[in-house]
């Protein structure tokens, strides 16, 4: 008896994706442009409302696919990585968001709609999402926002990655760019339904590249713990005093 809901899921997803992954390839100049309209309002509220602050921009230039990383602990999150990013690439980023979450619910469906993103299945189907996430960044220039902890932590420390991320890029010549979000916990934790105005930063780390890592367990398990490493050390390093 749960098959067959599972089974519509599932279909759902598929068209999701597949219809982000045809935005990929071709988007009307009307929606770029609404898209850049948004994002500058937004930036500008993030600068007013969070004092945001962007400590290593530099490292996101690029006309190369990329796979961002980072710590996840607020709805801010993703709107702090894209903002980062030169306006003339958001129509080829795509942040993952959790199908569960924001595919079940019209106003949260439209809101991913908006910022691009690309359904990712949590419980059920995850190599699937894997999938469609390895085909998006094989096209050149394209840009995947990834939060391997899957989920946004209830006590603003970094939770355990998924193996799902190495399993992604081992073995793929994409650079992976560890980023670490200061504050967004403060602002915006989960359970919170408005954000408070407290200052946020983003610490964009060096990116890694794991072309030559084999897409077994151990080196699977390796570079989703250095990744863990990595964004870790980025808030360590640059902690506020």
């Amino acid at each position: 008896m749960k098959r067959r809901p599972l089974n519509l899921i599932s279909r759902a997803l598929d068209r999701q994706a597949a219809s982000a992954l045809r935005t990929s390839r071709r988007q009307s100049i009307l929606v770029n442009s609404l898209r850049a309209a948004v994002a500058l309002i937004i930036r500008g509220l993030l600068r007013l409302y969070h004092r945001f602050e962007i400590v290593g921009q530099d490292q996101l230039r690029t006309n190369r696919s990329l796979v961002i990383i980072a710590n996840h602990s607020s709805h801010l999150d993703t709107v702090c990585l894209l903002s980062a990013l030169p306006l003339r690439s958001l129509h080829r980023a795509f942040p993952t968001a959790a199908a569960d979450y924001f595919y079940h619910n019209p106003l949260r469906s439209v809101v991913a709609a908006v910022f691009n993103a690309l359904p990712f299945a949590r419980k059920v189907h995850a190599r699937r999402s894997l999938s469609m996430c390895a085909e998006l960044i094989t096209d050149p220039g394209n840009i995947l926002i990834l939060f391997p902890e899957g989920t946004r932590s209830t006590t603003g420390r970094i939770q355990q990655f998924k193996p799902g991320v190495g399993a992604l890029v081992a073995g793929r010549d994409v650079a992976v760019v560890p980023c670490y979000l200061e504050g967004a916990f403060e602002a915006w934790p989960k359970g919170q339904h408005l954000p408070r105005p407290k200052k946020v930063r983003l610490i964009v780390g060096t990116p890694r590249n794991y072309a030559a890592s084999r897409p077994d367990k151990g080196d699977i398990s390796s570079i989703a713990a250095e990744l863990h490493l990595a964004v870790e050390s980025l808030g360590a390093r640059n902690a506020r005093n």
